[in-house]
């Protein structure tokens, strides 16, 4: 400790002193105390809290990946944010667990006195939304207005400024188009898979077909699921395909992210993309927390005020449930899973291709 420095005491340290007094019931400003207020600020303070948190770690993947060679031992910090994200993401779910010990009639000793202010109104939240992808097209609004009326000036201009720079998906989109080792050399991952695909096919086909013990019905019905299954993969390996879907908003990615993230998934045992699919994991599961938060919230709102409007003037459940079913961001990488094939008829990758991906000190490796 330097001479000129005096010791740091813990309440100092952490501001106790406002943090404990930031505490205002509305009720009992307006004379008329009630006992669970006290509980829904706490929560709601220790959400926001949780979210400056979130905005910090997103930040810090940001800034990885906003780089036009993201560089490889940047990518295990990236996957340590971003597992922090998804479990700060499920500890906010669970404090439901604790908000609904407070029950609806307890509720409603407060609940007049909050008008207008709702979740509609945490610029924290709506900012992690937009970061992570949300796009503005969307959202559900409740009525006609732009799903932002609800903030103050400064703070739609913070959603303005936030919806104006690359997201979290645009960022890691451009990243997998850069993945190298899709197209290496001779190497051509789109023409391996597509072989693999139509070998795995044929031979379902040919087993439906020699097969005496399948009546004529089901053989027919099974060979028309086969053909359907090949149209799915063409959308995967055929660009034109591809851009046809995505102009009707099928696809979020772009083609070569596509590629790159089917590649990753599928060779994922490969040393130098073990990573990187752990990053495509994490995505997908903070999505899926995003959207079991969402519904968990609309169910606690169903419970708490069935079917009245939200404070907000949202339709409360019905909102929150549509925006549960619409809000996803990282839906691509979920539908990958349509396109697995097994490993057993997955090609093996070229020896070159192999190496370039390993870590290069094995037994017998230079």
């Amino acid at each position: 400790m330097s001479q000129d420095s005096k010791p740091l005491y813990y309440a100092d340290y952490l501001q106790l002193d406002r943090l404990l007094s930031a505490q205002q019931p509305e009720s009992e400003r307006r004379g008329r105390p009630a006992h669970d207020e006290m509980l829904f600020i706490i929560v709601h303070q220790a959400y926001e809290l949780w979210f400056k948190q979130i905005l910090h770690e997103m930040g810090l993947v940001n800034r990885i990946f906003a780089n036009e060679k993201v560089a490889d031992r940047d990518i295990g910090a990236a996957v340590a944010a971003l597992q922090r994200i998804q479990r700060i993401l499920k500890l906010v779910t669970e404090q439901l667990d604790v908000l609904e010990t407070m029950t609806p009639l307890d509720f409603l000793e407060f609940r007049d006195l909050l008008f207008p202010s709702s979740g509609f109104q945490s610029l924290q939240f709506r900012l992690i939304e937009i970061g992570l992808g949300l796009r503005r097209g969307q959202r559900v609004s409740p009525d006609e207005r732009p799903y932002d009326s609800r903030l103050n000036e400064a703070d739609r201009q913070r959603v303005q400024e936030a919806e104006a720079v690359p997201s979290l998906s645009d960022r890691v989109e451009a990243w997998l188009g850069r993945t190298p080792f899709v197209e290496l050399g001779g190497y051509r991952f789109q023409e391996s898979f597509r072989a693999a695909v139509a070998r795995m096919l044929a031979q379902d086909s040919a087993t439906l077909r020699a097969n005496a013990a399948i009546g004529a019905r089901e053989r027919d019905a099974g060979l028309a699921a086969l053909e359907a299954a090949q149209e799915r993969f063409e959308a995967i390996y055929d660009e034109a395909r591809h851009a046809d879907l995505a102009a009707q908003g099928v696809w979020r990615f772009s083609w070569r992210a596509l590629q790159a993230a089917l590649f990753i998934t599928l060779y994922r045992d490969e040393p130098a993309l073990q990573l990187p699919f752990r990053l495509l994991s994490l995505l997908m599961d903070i999505d899926e927390t995003m959207t079991a938060w969402r519904y968990r919230h609309a169910l606690m709102a169903q419970r708490m005020i069935g079917m009245k409007l939200g404070t907000g003037g949202s339709s409360g459940h019905d909102y929150l449930s549509e925006a549960a079913r619409r809000y996803r961001v990282f839906g691509d990488l979920f539908a990958l899973s349509t396109f697995l094939i097994p490993r057993s008829a997955l090609p093996p990758l070229p020896e070159d291709v192999r190496r370039a991906m390993s870590y290069g000190y094995s037994a017998g490796e230079s």
